[in-house]
């Protein structure tokens, strides 16, 4: 079989020199195109010359690459060029997108925008309506869309859920779950926060206050059922139901204590009741009650009498001391600041606003607390004991064992997630820290929390009664 000049051409390129195949590449164009028969004894030698049929090269793999991988290609040739590498020169030019995409992504293999200008209306449309608070559906986008094109005398647009689903990725949007409203910042909170800040670095440096006798005390209010608001369920299900007890409004508080090394104070427990529960409660947790399962400044004085002052090497006073609270009117009445006083300690108030901020429990604590105390509620659901009334509805779980779940959730929060939290609220520096920060969130028993039985050992009998302190005998 007679190979043509083409053929010739792929055999020199792939075997031959590449001056053989330059030349051969200059005949075979100047051979097609030459019009008519081929005339020229060169052309006739080309076309007649008989070589066996060139082997056909194996596909070549394509290869993706993730956008870690483009972005350290293009560092490399920041430094060494990139000449040789054609692919590198493309990447450099999506830097900024590879920059802001996750690092596993493979391609931007994304359809072009048949109506662009479309599309940019679209946005626009979507962009004043997430900005007024409004929510906006996929059918509400396509609903948008038809109206546009027909104002635009588009007469082959359909908006069909397959566009809108390519213009939602091609513009960077995607569906969200609402999230819960967050604490609004004031608009001098920059300013507040230093000066906070300040002030709680000025009181560690006069007064030399260590680790250790730095305090935050928060109140975490919580309900009796913890259930989560999605589960794994049968595609088109049309009712997705998750069992509770029906308690899910029924709260309760529950008063965290913290120190910057760690330490974790006993937590208390404010039940919505006028008196307390006849149950036997685990040791390591205070369990008071009032009428509105809230903080008020008779509550705040027990706490501070009952947990803070009972802190290690707290009982006497030596050592100078500072406690972080936020804003709540229980926190800042007369007899409070006073009871705080004769502890040798100072109060510091956080700003309203800022507790997610520079209140270590809100920032790094109570979520991992929540988080564990929730997955002891899921394990009791399905495979705790459980009672029922007369019309076979399901009880609550008792008082006690919730106390008990309160009492492993907290033992549970690593000694590492306290101090980093107070690092992250700019309360202490990271010297300060290094030396205590050792665990992990995996730990069976917390060494920061403090054992059980010395926390019985402290409660006294006449905690109602002020020390003034040892009577020399004459």
């Amino acid at each position: 079989m007679k190979s043509t000049a083409s053929d010739f051409l792929i055999d020199h390129k792939t075997g031959g020199s590449s001056s053989d195949s330059t030349g051969m590449k200059m005949a075979y164009h100047f051979v097609s195109e030459l019009p008519g028969p081929v005339q020229h004894p060169v052309c006739a030698f080309i076309h007649s010359f008989s070589i066996p049929a060139a082997p056909k090269m194996a596909p070549v793999k394509r290869h993706a690459y993730e956008a870690v991988f483009k972005l350290n290609a293009i560092s490399h040739t920041v430094q060494h060029g990139n000449r040789a590498a054609a692919m590198v020169r493309k990447w450099r030019k999506q830097e900024d997108v590879l920059c802001q995409v996750k690092k596993t992504k493979l391609s931007f293999q994304v359809n072009k925008a048949r109506w662009p200008q479309l599309e940019d209306k679209i946005e626009q449309w979507v962009n004043e309506q997430r900005t007024a608070g409004r929510s906006v559906s996929t059918v509400s986008i396509r609903l948008k869309a038809t109206a546009v094109a027909r104002d635009m005398e588009i007469n082959d647009f359909r908006g069909g859920p397959s566009w809108c689903f390519c213009f939602m990725k091609r513009r960077n949007l995607s569906i969200r779950t609402r999230t819960t409203i967050s604490q609004q910042l004031p608009k001098d909170y920059e300013e507040k926060l230093a000066i906070f800040r300040t002030y709680c670095t000025n009181k560690i440096n006069e007064k030399k206050i260590q680790p250790e006798h730095i305090t935050n005390m928060d109140e975490v209010p919580l309900t009796f059922d913890i259930p989560v608001n999605r589960t794994v369920e049968k595609t088109r299900t049309s009712t997705v139901s998750i069992r509770t007890t029906g308690n899910e409004k029924s709260s309760f508080t529950v008063v965290l204590g913290c120190q910057a090394n760690g330490q974790k104070l006993p937590p208390t427990v404010i039940f919505k009741r006028k008196t307390l529960p006849k149950e036997k409660f685990p040791v390591g947790i205070i369990i008071k009650a009032n009428p509105k399962g809230w903080m008020d400044e008779e509550k705040m004085s027990e706490c501070l009498r009952e947990v803070y002052v009972k802190r290690p090497d707290g009982f006497l006073h030596k050592s100078p001391s500072l406690l972080i609270c936020d804003s709540m009117c229980a926190h800042l009445t007369d007899t409070v600041k006073a009871q705080v006083k004769k502890t040798n300690s100072e109060l510091a108030i956080i700003p309203g606003g800022l507790t997610k901020e520079l209140q270590p429990l809100d920032i790094g604590v109570n979520r991992s607390f929540k988080v564990k105390l929730r997955a002891a509620w899921e394990h009791w659901m399905t495979e705790g004991e459980h009672t029922f009334t007369k019309t076979g509805r399901q009880r609550r779980a008792s008082y006690a064992t919730i106390c008990q779940w309160i009492v492993d959730a907290w033992a549970k929060v690593s000694v590492s997630s306290v101090i980093r939290a107070f690092r992250k609220a700019g309360i202490i520096t990271e010297h300060l820290s290094n030396s205590n920060e050792t665990d992990s969130d995996n730990d069976e028993r917390d060494p920061g929390m403090l054992d059980a039985e010395i926390t019985q050992l402290l409660n006294s009998d006449t905690e109602d009664e002020e020390f003034d302190g040892f009577v020399v005998e004459e």
